[in-house]
């Protein structure tokens, strides 16, 4: 038990639920790892198939010349959700997709001129990746496994 979930515990309306959160930590992080790896890994499937098919559209956002960005961006989503799913080299993977989802929240937000509502997605997004650029994969990764971590 971390020493959050121990201060916590005596404020808790029913603090018996205390010993279910604390069982539970370590999945619900998993569980959010691996979809949220899943989900982009689906998503950069659509782009991984053509993976020069972005090239006019990431050129229109200013990243030249567009068929390396067009591959790095197919590349990110589709590989770097695998590596997120399974939690190898998650940092790095967590950190590249940030990156991708930031470039969207401008896309959605200042170039499409679609403010908040256009970008909530993809700042959603932003943050779940951001939490696994700061924590990592977890115990329960291959980065554990290997007893390697970025």
């Amino acid at each position: 038990m971390s020493a959050t979930t121990d201060a916590s515990r005596g404020s808790l309306i029913i603090p018996a639920l205390g010993r279910l959160y604390s069982s539970l930590h370590d999945a619900s992080e998993t569980v959010l790892r691996v979809v949220a790896g899943a989900f982009l890994t689906i998503h950069g499937s659509q782009k991984i198939t053509n993976p020069f098919g972005a090239a006019d559209m990431v050129e229109g956002l200013g990243f030249y010349p567009g068929a390396f960005w067009s591959l790095l961006l197919a590349s990110t989503e589709f590989f770097g959700g695998i590596f997120i799913a399974i939690g190898l080299l998650t940092r790095p993977a967590a950190f590249a997709g940030l990156f991708v989802l930031l470039v969207t929240v401008w896309f959605h937000w200042v170039t499409m001129g679609q403010g908040f509502s256009g970008a909530e997605k993809s700042l959603v997004w932003a943050a779940i990746l951001f939490f696994f650029v700061i924590r990592g994969g977890n115990r329960q990764s291959v980065d554990a496994r290997i007893g390697k971590a970025f």
